[in-house]
């Protein structure tokens, strides 16, 4: 990539992620505009292993390196197996749990996995890192931490830092309050190992990502810069991220692709906009083209499936989008006999599920009352005689049916449903 091209594309670059409302915070910007036109830059975000999966939540910086990437850009992507045992106190009002070494080291290896699948660590002239700070923290000794790294931080400093004054009521350890320290050293190491001269992170980082560029200054690493990333927000006010069975994950065994996808498409009218800005590569005039459709007609819901599409399409694969549009179309319909045997137990995992035993044959009427899908034999009767029994898609009248093993799909599940949404699996054993 030549310097004039690099030079049209970087300045475009930094435009595109504030047209998208991905910049929040960013020191020097007019520095890191004119470093961008002369060189390619090597940036990096950390993610500790707080858990064996990554969630949407970190989506967003994930999103940043890439964009990087595609931009020219060197993106190295910090996985914290040495901070990870230490715990950041920012953005949370209590300790973290410490875990065990072989704990974070087993989640350190699950969170390489996933972020291999964002970025292009084979490209030959902008290819990505995976490095874990490990590496160099675990061979640091009390000692020389002290007199080589804490001696350039003070007590008054660091307590001014929002992610540690906002602990002070509650307290706050030792250990935690150290973490700022360790993660201005893994600016500083990357600074100088891997001329790494940007890190990027969430709004909640900007008190440790400043404390790295005081570091570096301190230590003589050179000039560097920092940038975060809103913190997301839902019109509504509910926490952006979590669903009604909990935090939506990036791994398909935590939070199955159908879930995801339904994730996405649910989102608001309010919110859509912003979010296909946010979470995918579209261009403006796609985007735009989508917002005015939305205008004028929002029940189509044509944003939120995008959305749904474009992000579901980025961390699981294209083979994903058309599954879960199956089961989508699937379960819109009731007629769910389309679905192959993987489809149909991602599609109900979160629907009521019943076992039975050695039962060659059985009753609607009885099944209804096994799987609670009606409380009672009378209102069971009742549902069945007004039509609002579906077996297997099919609407069930009959109130003296009986279901035999013919009528299984996959020859082991019964699909129940009451009403419109109301979905109850069977699975026979």
């Amino acid at each position: 990539m030549t310097n004039s091209n690099a030079l049209n594309l970087n300045v475009d670059l930094i435009e595109e992620l504030e047209y998208r409302g991905l910049v929040h915070q960013m020191t020097n910007r007019e520095g890191l505009l004119e470093k961008l036109q002369q060189e390619r830059v090597a940036l990096y975000c950390g993610f500790d292993p707080t858990a064996d999966s990554l969630h949407i939540g970190h989506l967003l910086p994930i999103l940043i390196l890439r964009h990087f990437q595609k931009a020219g850009h060197n993106p190295i992507a910090l996985v914290g197996g040495g901070t990870g045992m230490i715990g950041d106190p920012s953005g949370r009002s209590t300790e973290r749990s410490l875990n065990t070494s072989d704990t974070v080291a087993h989640w350190t290896n699950r969170l390489k996995e996933q972020l291999s699948s964002f970025l292009d660590f084979n490209e030959e002239a902008n290819h990505a890192k995976l490095v874990s700070n490990y590496d160099w923290l675990a061979p640091l000794d009390i000692i020389s931490f002290l007199r080589d790294i804490g001696k350039h931080f003070t007590v008054n400093y660091m307590l001014a830092k929002d992610s540690v004054d906002s602990r002070l009521a509650n307290g706050i350890s030792f250990t935690e309050f150290s973490y700022m320290i360790l993660q201005s050293y893994d600016f500083y190491r990357l600074l100088t190992d891997q001329n790494c001269t940007l890190q990027v992170g969430g709004s909640d980082q900007w008190g440790n990502i400043t404390a790295g560029l005081d570091l570096i200054g301190k230590m003589g690493g050179g000039n560097a810069f920092g940038m975060t990333v809103p913190l997301v927000t839902k019109s509504d006010g509910k926490k952006f991220g979590k669903s009604e069975s909990g935090a939506v994950w990036l791994d398909r065994n935590k939070t199955s692709v159908y879930a995801f996808y339904q994730f996405w498409i649910n989102t608001d009218d309010n919110d859509v906009i912003k979010f296909l800005k946010y979470f995918t590569f579209l261009d403006r005039t796609q985007i735009a083209e989508l917002e005015a459709e939305l205008a004028e007609r929002p029940e189509k819901r044509a944003a939120q499936r995008e959305l749904a599409r474009q992000v579901t399409s980025l961390v699981h694969g294209e083979d994903a989008v058309v599954s879960a549009e199956k089961i989508t179309q699937a379960l819109f319909s009731g007629d769910v006999t389309q679905l192959d045997e993987s489809e149909l137990v991602e599609a109900l995992q979160d629907m009521p599920t019943t076992v039975i035993t050695g039962q060659e044959e059985i009753a609607l009427l009885d099944l209804l009352i096994k799987s609670k899908a009606a409380p009672s034999k009378r209102q069971g009767r009742q549902d069945i005689e007004s039509g609002a029994v579906y077996v297997n898609g099919q609407r069930q009248q009959d109130v003296e049916h009986v279901l035999t093993k013919e009528q299984r799909l996959h020859d082991k599940y019964i699909v129940l449903r009451r009403g419109k949404k109301n979905y109850f699996l069977v699975k026979f054993e």
